[in-house]
């Protein structure tokens, strides 16, 4: 269920979009399509939301997103680096003006030396923002705070932008 301030930070997100006739694509790994589907859930996402891709194994994010393999084994797919990456991928492949990449540890254990919490989000457009976050908490909280702050630095974007 999502909350009221992300169905919020959604439709503002849809409405900037449209009104500046652009266009989102996703390429998520530990959101697992949850940033996509909380920006779906606003009636019109249609008009903006071209499409997603779930990239949850490094071989996925290689092959359809166009990850260099380099980035993978110099900073782990859990990095600033691959993260970009697969926005930059989604971009390309889906053709859009923006894009959002997630990657992280959800947890129960820590990832290629990465402890449970780490997160990077790379939006990419005509602005190119990452962010990193450390939380903490069980998978699914872990999971939809990363979700939330993708929204919420998205929405920041554009906000800024007009």
């Amino acid at each position: 269920m999502l909350s009221p301030e992300i169905i919020e930070l959604a439709t503002e997100i849809i409405d900037a979009l449209r009104e500046r006739n652009e266009t989102l694509s996703t390429a998520e790994s530990l959101t697992a399509g949850s940033v996509s589907s909380a920006i779906v859930t606003i009636s019109g996402a249609s008009d903006v939301f071209v499409g997603g891709l779930t990239a949850y194994r490094d071989e996925i994010k290689i092959s359809h997103l166009h990850v260099d393999p380099v980035l993978i084994s110099d900073h782990t797919s859990v990095s600033e680096q691959v993260a970009v990456a697969m926005a930059q991928g989604a971009l390309a492949s889906f053709g859009t003006t923006w894009a959002i990449g997630t990657t992280g540890v959800a947890g129960p254990n820590p990832l290629d030396g990465h402890p449970v919490g780490v997160v990077w989000v790379a939006i990419e457009g005509p602005v190119s923002q990452t962010i990193e976050l450390s939380l903490s908490g069980e998978r699914e909280t872990i999971r939809n705070a990363a979700t939330a702050s993708a929204i919420a630095t998205f929405a920041r974007i554009l906000r800024h932008r007009s």
